[in-house]
This record gives C-alpha cells, sequence and structure tokens, in this order.
C-alpha cells in the first residue's frame, strides 16, 4: 500500500509556485491541498475557503493559543497559518496533502517533525523549494503581475533573497525556468516519493 504524503513546496514570491501547484493538483486529483489561514486583505480575484481563510488578528490569535495550526509565520507584513486537523485527518485517511508555505512555515514543520518525533506526519513529509531562473526573471514576474508597488517589490526581492540563501534546508530544489518542465520534476518528485522507504527521503536533490 502507498504511503500518503506530506507535500510542503515553498518558494520566493513570483517564482510561480501557486501556478505549479495548481497544475500538481490537476494531476493528482485525490491530493487534498490545505487552505492557509491569513490576516491580510483578500486580493480581488480570492474567495474565503477556496483561496484562504481569511481572519482578523483577533481570530488568528484565538487560533494560535488553541494550538490550531501545525506552523504560523509572519510573512510581508501579514500571518500565516496551517490549519491542523485538516491535514492530519487527511492522512489518516490515506490522502497525499500538499501545503503551499513559505520558508518560515517550512522550517516549523521540520522542528514539529524532528527525529525524535513520531507518527504519520513525520512518515510522510517531504519538502520542495521552488526556484527563479535568476534575480532579473524574479523581478520580471513581480512586475507582471502587476499586484505590488515599486516598494514592496524591492521587499520582496530582498526577502527572496534571504528565502533562497536557506534552499539547501529542502529535499528537492526545482528551477521554475519552464512551466511544463518544472511540473514534470515536481510530478516526478511526487511519484519517487510514493515508492521510497523512510530510510531514504532526507537525500537533498537538485533538479
Amino acid at each position: 500500500m502507498q504511503r500518503p504524503l506530506l507535500l510542503v513546496v515553498s518558494a520566493p514570491s513570483g517564482a510561480g509556485k501557486t501556478t505549479l501547484c495548481a497544475r500538481l493538483l490537476e494531476e493528482f486529483p485525490d491530493m487534498v491541498r490545505s487552505i492557509s489561514c491569513t490576516t491580510r486583505a483578500p486580493r480581488a480575484d480570492e474567495v474565503n475557503g477556496r483561496d484562504y481563510v481569511f481572519l482578523d488578528a483577533v481570530e488568528f490569535q484565538q487560533r494560535i493559543a488553541a494550538g490550531a495550526f501545525l506552523e504560523y509565520a509572519q510573512v510581508h507584513g501579514a500571518s500565516y497559518g496551517t490549519p491542523r486537523e485538516p491535514v492530519e485527518q487527511a492522512l489518516r485517511a490515506g490522502r497525499d496533502v500538499l501545503l503551499i508555505i513559505d520558508v518560515q512555515g517550512a522550517e516549523r514543520i521540520r522542528q514539529l517533525l524532528a527525529p525524535s518525533a513520531a507518527g504519520n506526519l513525520r512518515r510522510a513529509f517531504v519538502d520542495v523549494f521552488i526556484m527563479p531562473p535568476d534575480s532579473a526573471t524574479l523581478r520580471h514576474r513581480l512586475v507582471a503581475r502587476g499586484q505590488d508597488d515599486a516598494a514592496e517589490i524591492e521587499r520582496r526581492l530582498k526577502n527572496a533573497g534571504d528565502e533562497m540563501a536557506g534552499a539547501s534546508r529542502f529535499q528537492y530544489r526545482i528551477v521554475n525556468d519552464c512551466l511544463e518542465d518544472a511540473v514534470a520534476r515536481l510530478r516526478d518528485v511526487v511519484l519517487k516519493e510514493k515508492q521510497t522507504s523512510n530510510a531514504q527521503r532526507r537525500t537533498p536533490n537538485v533538479q
């Protein structure tokens, strides 16, 4: 019987992780996407409960106090968190779960699943970092999507440099230069990991 995966995908803002993961979910329709909670305002095309669960700061803090998040972090001035129960419930049911989270969140998941930990989460964990081909391409993507002003773009580019410095912490790194190639590489990661023993999981791979 194949193991369910807890697939964590992180990337700098503008690297294309949302588009890439949407394509992955088309190829693996039984995979469950974890819907993060956030305190940031919804964008024009976002729907509450589909893209994010939008909370105010008080509600977010209440969920932290209740232990409702697997991980939470401050990113670009807003709070983000991964609800615990839907993830654990899906894994118990044998479903693969996709977490599209920031680098801080991925690190918190690693700490949660330290070698002394046990249970379904640790057995399932796989993490992937999506990288832009270069900083010029990342800048172009951030400008082209038209969501941020010049100052915010510069802040995101600076944060991207800090995030990419920690890319070696991830089991897999995929350069998103061509979307079709990146989708194929991410699909290969999923297929490989569903066949891989736990003892082989922690070998880094650059794709």
